[in-house]
């Protein structure tokens, strides 16, 4: 016996427990966000030391947001427009489709 465990017998307890189930879930929907962010980033040729001059953040910032479970808007919208685009919202109906518009931040 090795003392190793199958990867079934590691995700049994996991399915069992609906709690580690949706934390599991929810760190995999994180993961696969975070990959589309860094994807576009690359597919733009674009590196996270640049992008981050380009937001006027550190390189660490860059990297948390394309980790991060949960942006804000705001933060999505710099992220893209450092990139050179620019970021559109829509509500999807089954009935029809609304064009969200964003709002700048008011100067506080």
């Amino acid at each position: 016996m090795t003392g190793r465990k199958s990867f079934s017998e590691l995700r049994t307890p996991i399915d069992a427990d609906p709690v580690r189930r949706a934390r599991v879930e929810e760190v995999k929907h994180a993961m696969r966000e975070a990959l589309a962010l860094a994807e576009l980033r690359e597919g733009r040729h674009v590196t996270q030391a640049h992008l981050a001059e380009e937001m006027n953040v550190t390189q660490s910032n860059v990297s948390r947001v394309e980790h991060q479970d949960d942006l804000y808007l705001s933060t999505l919208r710099g992220y893209v427009e450092a990139l050179g685009g620019e970021l559109q919202l829509r509500a999807i109906f089954e009935d029809e489709t609304v064009d969200l518009q964003m709002q700048e931040a008011e100067p506080a």
